[in-house]
Parts: C-alpha cells; sequence; structure tokens
C-alpha cells in the first residue's frame, strides 16, 4: 500500500511560490529544499500566476466561479421543480369536472 497522501498548508505553498517567483532561487533548489517535487512546485507558481487571490482554495472552499456555478445550479433545480409543480396544477384545474 502506498504512503498517505501528504497535505501542504496555503502559507507554506505562498511561501514556496514566493523564493521561486523573487529569482533568488531555481525550482529545482527550493523544491530540494522544501522536500518537494520539482514539478508540483512549478503548478503551484502556475496556479498563483493564473489567480493569486483564488489560488490553494482547499478542503471546502471553492473557486469564485465554481461558487457561482454551484450556486446557479442549484437555483435551476429550484426553477424547475416550481415549474414542474405549476404545470401539474395547471393540468389538474384545466379538467372538466365530473
Amino acid at each position: 500500500m502506498g504512503q498517505p497522501r501528504r497535505a501542504f498548508t496555503w502559507e507554506f505553498k505562498q511561501e514556496a511560490v514566493k523564493l521561486v517567483t523573487a529569482g533568488r532561487h531555481p525550482i529545482a533548489q527550493v523544491a530540494r529544499d522544501f522536500g518537494i517535487a520539482p514539478n508540483l512546485l512549478r503548478r503551484w507558481k502556475h496556479e498563483v500566476a493564473g489567480d493569486p487571490v483564488a489560488a490553494f482554495p482547499g478542503k471546502g472552499r471553492r473557486k469564485p466561479h465554481e461558487e457561482e456555478l454551484a450556486r446557479l445550479k442549484r437555483d435551476l433545480a429550484r426553477v424547475t421543480q416550481e415549474r414542474d409543480f405549476l404545470k401539474s396544477v395547471a393540468a389538474y384545474f384545466a379538467k372538466p369536472s365530473a
């Protein structure tokens, strides 16, 4: 069985990326010093470059566009349910009484 996955804190990731982006140290050296794979550090750097505010959302936190998408899906499900209910009510009242 493999080793458990390591979890890194937001501060740890930010510090590692800061050392690389400051230009003082190459990625390979920083990765070795921090005990991580160079590709992982490159991915963190790319994520920070893409959106520094929403980088490293972590467990339970979503990026803003993901939150908006989830909210819109919930709204769509609610509106669809309301529409279906109103259709069934309209069909009930449209029936001629016996």
